[in-house]
């Protein structure tokens, strides 16, 4: 991959080659993104959630959110057989939270996380910051994830100013305002 500047041209000190996934890691990692859980309902009509910070407002009119799922992710299969989806924003200090649903095949994951349905029947995660309930509108391939393209159908938010839940560089920062 090359690095393009202006008008098309090689960005100055551009590289060509190939990408590891090390060093895109690496790069993106200096991007700070708020950290999420989105929750669904399983077939067995339990709660499903991943971590997830690829995600993002995608657009206003109509109210839709952009979420990144690992192609293996048992709560891609949720939302996909719910058809619906909940973003639980987390505030700093949840970082218990995010640790928690970031393990793989973790079957306690939800063990003392207290929570209750939403409008669309996903779960919300108490203390989070701000909820918001999609349905899927569509999805798309993204190399080893899915994207999954959701129409808002509720928002809340806790209203008492807390602070996100940042990740910078491989670890959690903290932001002041």
């Amino acid at each position: 991959m090359t690095a393009v500047g202006d008008h098309g041209h090689p960005a100055p000190g551009a590289v060509s080659g190939d990408v590891t996934a090390a060093e895109l890691r690496d790069a993106m990692g200096h991007f700070a993104t708020g950290v999420t859980v989105v929750t669904s309902v399983g077939e067995d009509s339990e709660p499903v959630g991943t971590t997830a910070n690829a995600v993002t407002s995608l657009s206003l009119d109509p109210p839709l959110v952009l979420v990144c799922f690992d192609l293996a992710s048992a709560t891609l299969r949720a939302v996909r057989g719910h058809g619906a989806f909940a973003v639980n924003v987390l505030g700093a200090g949840q970082e218990h939270l995010s640790a928690n649903f970031a393990r793989r095949g973790l079957a306690a994951a939800w063990d003392g996380v207290r929570h209750q349905p939403g409008p669309t029947g996903s779960p919300r995660i108490e203390g989070a910051i701000a909820h918001v309930e999609c349905t899927v509108e569509h999805t798309l391939p993204g190399g080893d994830h899915e994207i999954v393209v959701g129409r808002v159908q509720h928002v809340s938010t806790n209203g008492n100013g807390a602070a996100p839940l940042v990740f910078w560089r491989g670890r959690y920062a903290s932001v002041t305002s």
